[in-house]
């Protein structure tokens, strides 16, 4: 793999991610954007002791453009985009609306933690990551050797985003559909590098603690053991990966594709290990495409570990999940979900796993 740094006119970076050695990126990006937008600012919040990230200027990104208009595909003698190149295998670059952004002048900024809300600079960073530069491609629809580079584009992410100052989670995800919420049509995902740990991980590394404090093992790992010791919501697996429905899915769909050796984040994963993810990871999403015979709409979920804490209780997998529960059919995250954070499935966690291993 070939990586190429660069640019964009308002001083972001740019890098591109190339399968042939051959290829060269590094064109001039002519066109006269303004300067970032002001970082967004964090507020604590008491009650849930939880960070909410204020991004106003979030309301003003793209929206849904026609094909011709597109920033995410390559530029072209007559549009010039977010991609300055002509083509590219995998380009991945900082988002012009990003949720966090370090500004260069923002070290002067002072946290009062008696204030009513306690406030800081949303500082972070937020990528976006180019699949491909075909427009009306899916990540399912890519070869393995596509996925591969995608994986070793995310581990170098996830390596050099780890090491920025004030970054404590880096989040890899690809969000799919209009009923998901994309804004942009053209196959892209993001990662987030968050200043703080996240809810949900916090909580999985709090049950990952008492586990170990009881039985001395790592809680994901027998997760992992049971499940595929069981075999009924199991749906592949390969030397060094499994993909599962878990006994206690919240979504319609939602598989696991996890790692059979206890790793904390894409960057830590071998040679061979990024080897086999790709097929398990193309098959999960091509097999839900397959339920209804239609794309599904689905959020893939990297769960990595916190950078600086607990590294050793935290397990790498890809979360893949759907809110499609039949066709015409989505599951909505209503009263009980959304209020008190209770869900309810509609769909058995066994019947799901069948249903993919039947699409397969």
């Amino acid at each position: 793999m070939k990586l190429q740094p660069g640019r964009l006119a308002d001083g972001r970076e740019i890098t591109y991610f190339d399968e042939s050695d051959d290829a060269v990126r590094n064109p001039l990006d002519r066109r006269e954007l303004p300067p970032p937008p002001h970082p967004s600012e964090l507020r604590f919040d008491p009650l849930t002791e939880e960070w909410v990230a204020i991004a106003g200027h979030r309301q003003s990104r793209t929206f849904l453009p026609p094909s011709s208009e597109c920033p995410l595909c390559p530029s072209t003698e007559d549009r010039l985009t977010e991609i300055p190149a002509d083509d590219y295998d995998v380009a991945i670059f900082e988002n012009r609306f990003p949720s966090f952004a370090t500004a260069a002048d923002a070290g002067g900024f002072t946290v009062d933690e008696t204030a009513y809300p306690v406030v800081r600079p949303g500082d972070g960073r937020c990528e976006v990551v180019c699949f491909t530069p075909d427009h009306d491609a899916s990540f399912a629809a890519l070869d393995e050797k596509r996925v591969r580079t995608v994986l070793s584009a995310l581990a170098v992410r996830t390596a050099e985003l780890s090491a920025m100052p004030g970054v404590e989670q880096v989040f890899c995800f690809e969000n799919r559909g209009v009923e998901i919420g994309v804004t942009l049509h053209h196959p892209h995902g993001q990662i987030y590098a968050y200043p703080y740990v996240t809810p949900r991980t916090t909580q999985h590394l709090a049950a990952a603690r008492r586990h170990r404090e009881r039985t001395g093992r790592i809680l994901y790992a027998d997760v992992l053991a049971a499940e595929r010791a069981a075999g009924i919501r199991v749906i592949e697996s390969n030397e060094h990966w499994t993909s599962f429905v878990p006994a206690a899915a919240r979504w319609p769909y939602e598989i696991h594709v996890a790692p059979h050796r206890q790793v904390p984040d894409v960057a830590a994963l071998t040679e061979a290990e990024r080897d086999a993810c790709a097929p398990l990871w193309l098959s999960t999403l091509r097999r839900l495409d397959g339920l209804f015979g239609q794309p599904m709409p689905y959020i893939a979920a990297w769960h990595q570990a916190p950078v600086r804490i607990d590294r050793d209780l935290g397990y790498l997998h890809l979360q893949i999940f759907s809110i499609r529960r039949a066709p015409g059919k989505l599951k909505y995250l209503a009263g009980s979900e959304s209020a008190m954070g209770a869900f309810v499935n509609d769909i058995a966690p066994e019947d799901s796993a069948a249903a993919l291993r039947a699409a397969g």
